[in-house]
């Protein structure tokens, strides 16, 4: 039985790594609780979110359900 997500929230997983990149960049994945690649987190659908994915767009992917 699939596991029903919790409404508003997004999953974000890491597809990129951190090695080179800028110090912002590795802070907003640290803030988004992200640690290495493949790994996924779910955090609420809100504009501050949003604006941290987008600044570090290819580095993570955004699974919408």
């Amino acid at each position: 039985m699939a596991k029903k997500k919790a409404p508003d929230t997004i999953r974000i997983r890491q597809v990129r790594s951190v090695i080179g990149r800028p110090r912002p960049q590795r802070r907003i994945l640290e803030s988004l609780g992200l640690r290495r690649i493949r790994h996924e987190v779910t955090q609420p659908d809100n504009p501050a979110i949003r604006g941290m994915v987008r600044k570090i767009s290819h580095l993570v992917e955004v699974i919408e359900e």
